[in-house]
């Protein structure tokens, strides 16, 4: 039986309207004013706060990324008294996936159980361990274990920490606040490969890269103190019947701004209305007059509910589509790919792709929340496809054609215009599948927005998986340029299907935008 959230959202209006003098808005479903939109325009302090705050986890997620493309180039002999093998580097690079993914849904079980705030807090103990024993391998297998719990502290820092902050974020800055998160994961992209062109430059071979992996603890070790002034979201907190706090947080979240601080009531009605009618319906689904809020009945209330359904296949296409447009080829890799391509220092080439990362990353930051997250795919994805096609042709017609080949037949003009399109690729990318796969969380009602979340993310850490380790072996089996022509084909089916099933959710409440999949897709 499908939830009627949508429903009571319309009903109320009449109900709410005496709550209110007739010089504010008649209730939290209708449109702002100009003046009104222009008010809301800005972030409390304390939203920066926790935005800022919560993306450390984001800044952990980049950089433990990023610093493995360095570290593979410089690892030389140090682990196992050998030379890394293809083998070596897919293995090392997919366990952080691989571990990501089984991360993803026991995290969401959890954060169901005992809120957001504490699975950040064992995302960054994890961050810790995993990068002490990167820094102290002596072998493939303690960096195969590293990387694993790297790999458990990504995949539950991936799942909370975009849902915390959707979780927090004024209903009119959420996608701006969320991309903040993924503005902070390529920033830590950046750094590491900062930091891996520092090393390996000036820095002593031997020690440079164990130093690399070992500072991923440093920002871990700075958001646990900041978790004691981090609160719980409001959402969870009236799940766990603390509306009194939730109201608090709320509260906070509006700052100073007259709209935001008008709606306060509203908003927690919205939150509370809506996690009355998920207990009403589980337990009409239930039969026994009882909610049974056991993960076996989140698995049937997300499978089974046909919005739920909807809005689980729209996450987990989009995740999937970020990971096998073959991006993360790029992040993990990225150094191997330049070697191949005749650069000097493959490391600082690198860096070129994670600043425009970065870079494009901060226009989404300015664009999302104006063009909208529907638009903004529907615009970029053309250009994905494009620039990998462009590149695949750089490469058919230079000769490159597979790892082996290091740039033996390879041009300066013809590895600059693969850079070229490698980077037109990444820009679109950031602006688009970089960040709006990770607002899947407001596609959920509140009853599985964790479960559905944690799914969703486990969909991308499988694809991140599934690429990491199939990349270079792509690119000694089908060679270069079918294999970016391979991601290009992803891109194009990808785009038809966002153009199908993905509504546009830009300023709507999260209970307002699990109404769009009520009864079809909503995209029209």
């Amino acid at each position: 039986m499908a939830s009627q959230a949508g429903a009571p959202l319309l009903a109320r209006q009449d109900d709410e309207t005496d709550d209110f003098d007739e010089t504010r808005l008649d209730d939290s479903n209708a449109p702002l004013s100009d003046n009104d939109q222009k008010q809301s325009g800005r972030l409390g302090y304390f939203v920066w706060l926790l935005t800022l705050s919560a993306g450390i986890s984001g800044l952990l997620f980049g950089y433990d990324t990023g610093v493995i493309s360095a570290t593979l180039v410089s690892i030389g002999t140090s682990l196992s008294n050998r030379e890394l093998t293809s083998i070596d580097k897919s293995i090392i690079t997919s366990s952080t996936s691989l571990f990501a993914l089984a991360a993803s849904p026991l995290s969401s079980i959890l954060a169901d159980r005992v809120g957001r705030k504490p699975i950040i807090l064992v995302a960054d103990v994890l961050f810790i361990f995993g990068a002490l024993i990167q820094a102290f391998s002596v072998s493939v297998t303690h960096m195969v274990l590293g990387r694993s719990i790297v790999g458990l502290a990504i995949g539950a820092a991936s799942f909370v920490t975009p849902l915390y902050l959707a979780e927090l974020a004024p209903a009119a800055h959420r996608g701006m606040v969320v991309t903040m998160n993924i503005l902070a994961v390529t920033l830590g992209q950046v750094i590491a490969y900062v930091i891996g062109w520092a090393f390996s430059q000036y820095g002593s071979p031997a020690i440079g890269w164990r130093l690399m992996v070992g500072l991923g603890a440093v920002p871990a070790i700075l958001q646990c103190l900041l978790l004691f002034i981090m609160p719980e979201t409001p959402r969870w907190l009236v799940k766990a019947k603390r509306s009194d706090e939730a109201r608090a947080i709320i509260q906070k979240t509006a700052g100073s701004d007259p709209v935001a601080l008008q709606m306060v009531d509203n908003v927690l009605k919205d939150i509370e209305i809506e996690a009355r009618e998920e207990e009403d319906n589980a337990r009409l689904r239930n039969g026994d007059g009882k909610t049974h809020r056991s993960w076996l009945v989140g698995w049937r209330e997300l499978l089974f509910v046909p919005k739920n359904r909807r809005a689980l296949t729209i996450a987990c296409l989009l995740q999937g589509l970020q990971q096998f447009c073959g991006f993360n080829s790029l992040m993990y890799f990225s150094a191997t790919i330049f070697l191949m391509l005749g650069f000097t220092v493959p490391t600082l080439t690198s860096l070129t792709v994670a600043s425009t990362n970065f870079i494009f990353t901060i226009a989404a930051l300015l664009l999302v929340d104006r063009i909208g997250r529907r638009r903004i795919l529907l615009y970029s994805i053309p250009f994905m496809a494009f620039g990998l096609l462009a590149t695949a042709f750089g490469f058919s017609a230079s000769g490159t054609l597979t790892v082996a080949a290091r740039g033996n037949e390879l041009t300066q003009s013809g590895a600059i215009f693969i850079l070229i399109n490698i980077m037109l690729y990444v820009a679109a990318y950031a602006l688009g599948l970089g960040n709006v796969p990770w607002m899947q969380s407001e596609l959920f009602p509140l009853n599985v927005r964790s479960l559905g979340s944690g799914l969703a993310t486990a969909t991308n850490w499988l694809a991140n998986f599934i690429v990491g380790l199939t990349f270079l072996p792509l690119m000694d089996a089908l060679g270069a340029p079918w294999t970016f022509a391979l991601y290009s084909v992803v891109c194009i089916v990808g785009w038809v299907a966002v153009w199908c099933i993905y509504p546009e959710t830009v300023g709507l409440s999260l209970e307002e935008a699990t109404g769009l999949l009520e009864h079809g897709w909503g995209v029209r």
